[in-house]
Parts: C-alpha cells; structure tokens; sequence
C-alpha cells in the first residue's frame, strides 16, 4: 500500500502524526515523555487531521492509535485551559458531540495507559480494540473537575448508570476485560497486535461501498441525537440516495456475479 507520511506540531508539546495506507487515513499521537497527553497544540493538530479525514473523499476510513507504549493520558492540565471548545469551531469535533458530525468511520487501537480524554477519544470512535494491558480511568473527579468530552453520556448508554457511576465517581482505574464487559470495546488482543488488528478491520470496512457505510453512520446518529422516530423518518430519503448512486448497481451487478464488489463512492 502507498503511505504517505505527516507530522504536525513537534517539541516538547507533541504532535499528531498522520499517513494514509490506501484509502485509510491514519492518525497517531505523540508525546511520549508525557505518555501521549495532550498539550493544546495537539488539540489543534488532533482537530485538524480529523477534518482532513472528513473532507478528503480519498478517505473512506479512519483509526487513531498511541504511537508508543500509551493510548493518550488525557490532558496535560499545567497547559490547558478547562473549556468545553477544546477544538477550533472550523474543525470536525473529535468527540463528535456537535455538528457537523462525523460521517466517516472511525476506528481505534489503545494500549497502556488510556485516561480521561483517551477514554473519551475511544468512546467517540466506532469500533476500538484494546491490547491485554490497557489501563482506563475516568479520574477527573480526583482533579477537582468532570468529565465533559462525552464519558457522562456514553458511559451511562453502555454499561448503564450504576456501573459508569462505579468509575466515573471515584476515579478508580479499570481493565481491558471491564471494558469488554460495558461495551466500551469491541475486542482484547495480545499487547503489541492491537495496531494490526484495528487495521485489518479498517481494510475491511474500506472495501465496502462508502455511501452505504456512511448512511450507516448516519442513521445511527440520527437515532441517538434525535431519537428512533426520526431515524425512521430518514430512512427512504437514505434509500433514494442510495440506489441513484453507481455504488448501488455495482452491489446489484457483484451479487448477480457472484462476486465481490468494487465500489468508487458515486
């Protein structure tokens, strides 16, 4: 596969390093003295490959990972202001939390640590697999401030209120396989695979049609921003897309052929 390298940002504040491998657009952090915290440049570099990821229609897939031992140890609080707009207004919100949503797949692989705005990171993507010795918590509590990257909401919808309230009020530490357990993840691999087993994911998803992926998502987030009736509601307009779409006939024409589809995103 072609790759095709970028950093942005360097120093002692991180950086975002991001190449695509065909179609999927791959985005690691970077600050290993701090086990990838964030410091408010990789904010904007981190906002920014996301809306690289959303508006290059090569793109079909996305995946964050931790370059390094760790995921992301969330903030660096000694740099960062506490503000709901931790991301540029004119960048696609990392936790997706307001418009423009994402419409893209995302994917992510943690290992290590994974704290606070890492775990809100990966609550926000689609699908997360986790190395063996990954190590979650939700400790803004032991901080004197709340989580407000989505943890309260996600949380709550995947393990329900009892068991997120078990993490989220006492800022204690949970693993790979109480992740597992809530839905917070999708999968356990072996330390060091989680890379390679998110990507053959990603390479799975990007050979499906990208309008029918993206209507997926869609469909989704209509349905947990606005509820089922809406969700409903689309769903013919989603249709009528779709079938206009040259992507539609490939599927017709691969199924009457016995045969896997190539699909261009028209």
């Amino acid at each position: 596969m072609a790759m095709h390298k970028k950093t942005r940002g360097g120093g002692d504040d991180g950086q975002i390093c991001t190449d695509a491998q065909g179609s999927i657009y791959r985005i690691g952090f970077a600050r290993p003295s701090k086990y990838n915290g964030f410091s408010p440049s990789m904010l904007q570099q981190l906002a920014e490959a996301y809306t690289e990821l959303e508006r290059n229609e090569r793109y079909r897939v996305g995946v964050i990972y931790g370059i390094g031992d760790h995921f992301c140890a969330g903030l660096d609080l000694s740099k960062t202001k506490l503000d709901t707009d931790l991301f540029p207004p004119d960048c696609v919100d990392p936790f997706n939390l307001r418009p423009p949503y994402r419409r893209k797949p995302l994917l992510a692989a943690v290992q290590g640590v994974c704290y606070t705005l890492g775990v809100e990171l990966a609550l926000a993507a689609d699908i997360v697999v986790a190395a063996r010795n990954t190590r979650f918590s939700q400790l803004e509590v032991k901080r004197g401030v709340m989580a407000f990257g989505g943890a309260t909401i996600r949380m709550i919808e995947r393990a329900g209120w009892g068991n997120a309230m078990r993490y989220l009020l006492t800022g204690d530490e949970w693993d790979a396989e109480t992740s597992l357990k809530y839905g917070f993840i999708q999968e356990i691999v072996d330390t060091g695979q989680q890379l390679e087993r998110i990507m053959e994911l990603a390479e799975l998803i990007a050979c499906q049609a990208p309008l029918a992926v993206q209507a997926m998502i869609e469909s989704a987030r209509i349905a947990q921003v606005e509820g089922q009736a809406a969700a409903v509601l689309n769903f013919q307009a989603q249709m009528n897309r779709l079938q206009a779409s040259e992507d539609y006939q490939e599927g017709i024409n691969s199924f009457l052929e016995r045969r896997d589809g190539v699909f261009i995103g028209r």
